[in-house]
């Protein structure tokens, strides 16, 4: 069975940051783009970064120069890194994949900034 599982979410204060995970697993032939959203209470969902398969990147305009993402080929796992996080950032944050031609959401990880 293909599932991504998320991990690394947590409290945070404001300016501080954190490193989220996604872990691609069972039979996969193929991982092509991959991509980070979020959802805040009330509000719905939004992409916040995107990978391809060549590495090329892509960011909202409100995490562009905090948040990085990237991918291990090898491990099957994507990344995002937050830094100087805000309040505004607190919110579930989501990876989904193109896996096997298919597309998967992972469970969600909470991600909380204290001001």
């Amino acid at each position: 069975q293909v599932q991504l599982v998320e991990s690394g979410g947590g409290l945070v204060q404001a300016g501080g940051s954190l490193r989220l995970s996604c872990a691609a697993s069972g039979t996969i032939f193929s991982i092509s783009t991959m991509a980070w959203y979020r959802q805040a209470p009330g509000k719905q969902r939004e992409l916040v970064a995107h990978i391809t398969t060549g590495g090329s990147t892509n960011y909202a305009d409100s995490v562009k120069g905090r948040f990085t993402i990237s991918k291990d080929n090898v491990k099957n796992t994507l990344y995002l890194q937050m830094n100087s996080l805000k309040p505004e950032d607190t919110a579930v944050y989501y990876c989904n994949a193109r896996l096997n031609w298919s597309y998967y959401w992972g469970q969600g990880t909470q991600v909380t900034v204290s001001s």
